[in-house]
């Protein structure tokens, strides 16, 4: 179909397609003023996404995720928050609401589900793209009802969404409250085993009794091996003072011996001259010799009594090194069972410790979990409350009018075509060519008809028609 075609078939067709399109305004305009009006409001809220927790300090990574804010706008449209409306506007008591109701459900089910659901096909939530932005808007006959269920969906979000943080909070702060008590009485336990055994094994401080023990042992250890040294030097002098007593440090050394040795070197000195000049009969030499058998008798004397002290110290050192070894094994046992009670205390209080890190842990987490169950604050505020709209936001007139406008133009080319297919004539020359197969050999000017703008125009009658035109086009026919 060319332009020219088309346009033959809209002249000709004019009036239908003229009808279709006022019938479509007309009916635009019967539903644009039959329609209740309704008004809409719109509250804003701003959600906080980058601040960290106020109990807590960190930044929950879910706020920052794409899925937080389609969450949110779930959040405002649930069931739970639209209930909370429901009772915050108190629309249950509302008689014409409840009548309304019976006459729907006749009395079945839930009257605030209902108004619930009733209030949530007239919401509308949308989130800003770029921005933390969520629009809340509510439509309704009534321009204040509009703007107070708004800011009751915005207000009820925010409570919801304090009351989703604070119910687990609950929850882990009973729980937490449970595992306190649980952790409190194992360290009542622990310190209970602990003070026991240090009760029944008289134990103050076991690392300072530990400490003094070894000292004690450490001690003993070093006497011993002091007095192990002395005997043996001891035991040595007694093995010599009992082959050579004469030849001892002691016995040389002593200053009794060494004058009694002088005494006798004197006296033998002075016999050697008596003899040499008065005889060995003489009285004085008699005398003399006697003297010195004497003192050699002294000294032999003393010899043996400086020998027998050597022989004592020696019974002394050997009696107070085995004095001193058997302190030691003793104080070893000591210093062993002091091991055994001070690991005894160190296991339990390592319980203890245990035990009290684990209460302590418990407490800080179940004093956080009170704080949280008490967190009134959420990441949601009211950035601009609804108002009550001065004009209706529906229906609009020159919406309606454009859309009808659109559709009537479409509705009426569709018909005229439906039309002409269903009753094809011939318009044009090109008409006759191609339906009838026939060169157009000349054109007759027929009569003046005036277009729709009144201007003058002849048409064209082609000079050779047949049977055939004559068929489909009566009005040709009959004209020549």
């Amino acid at each position: 179909m060319t332009l020219r075609q088309f346009l033959g078939i809209l002249r000709a067709r004019w009036m239908l397609a003229l009808s279709v399109f006022l019938i479509a305004l007309g009916v635009a305009a019967a539903l644009t003023f039959a329609l209740p009006k309704k008004y809409s409001a719109t509250t804003s809220l701003v959600l906080d996404i980058k601040s960290p927790d106020p109990i807590a300090g960190v930044l929950y990574p879910a706020m920052t995720m794409p899925s937080y804010m389609a969450t949110q706008v779930d959040i405002i449209e649930s069931d739970r928050v639209a209930l909370r409306v429901v009772r915050g506007l108190k629309m249950s008591e509302n008689p014409s609401m409840r009548s309304q109701w019976q006459e729907n459900t006749q009395g079945a089910g839930n009257f605030e589900v209902w108004l619930a659901n009733l209030l949530q096909k007239n919401l509308d939530v949308k989130p800003s793209r770029e921005s933390n932005v969520v629009q809340i808007t509510f439509n309704s006959v009534d321009p204040r009802f509009s703007a107070a269920v708004a800011n009751a969906f915005a207000q009820a979000y925010v409570d919801t969404t304090a009351e989703l943080r604070v119910d687990p909070a609950k929850q882990y702060s009973n729980f937490f409250d449970g595992r306190a008590k649980l952790a409190r009485d194992e360290v009542e336990k622990a310190q209970a085993r602990l003070s026991e055994l240090q009760r029944t094994k008289g134990i103050i401080n076991a690392d300072e009794r530990f400490d003094i023990e070894t000292a004690r042992l450490s001690e003993l250890s070093s006497q011993l091996v002091g007095l192990q040294a002395l005997s043996a030097e001891s035991q040595s002098r007694q093995n010599a003072a009992r082959s050579a007593p004469d030849r001892i440090g002691e016995v040389i050394n002593h200053p009794v011996v060494s004058g009694l040795r002088a005494d006798v070197a004197r006296q033998e000195a002075r016999l050697q001259e008596l003899s040499a000049r008065m005889g060995d009969a003489h009285p004085q030499v008699v005398e003399l010799k006697a003297n010195i058998n004497e003192l050699r008798a002294k000294l032999a004397q003393e010899t043996v009594r400086l020998s027998a002290s050597v022989e004592v110290t020696n019974d002394i050192n050997q009696s107070r090194a085995a004095q001193i070894r058997a302190s030691l094994e003793v104080q070893r046992a000591k210093v062993l069972k002091a091991r055994e009670m001070r690991d005894e205390v160190a296991v339990l209080q390592r319980e203890v410790e245990h035990a009290q890190r684990a209460y302590d842990a418990v407490s800080a987490r179940l004093n956080q979990s009170n704080l949280e169950s008490q967190n009134t604050l959420t990441n949601a505020a009211v950035l601009m409350p609804a108002t009550e709209p001065a004009k209706p936001s529906s229906p609009n007139p020159v919406f309606n009018f454009v859309i009808a406008a659109g559709v009537g133009v479409l509705l009426a080319l569709a018909l005229a075509l439906l039309r002409e297919a269903t009753d094809k004539r011939v318009r044009t020359l090109e008409d006759i060519s191609r339906d009838m197969g026939l060169p157009v050999l000349g054109i007759l000017l027929g009569r003046e008809k005036r277009n729709l703008l009144g201007q003058k125009k002849r048409h064209p009658i082609p000079t050779r028609l047949l049977g055939r035109a004559s068929l489909r086009s009566p009005r040709l026919a009959a004209k020549h």
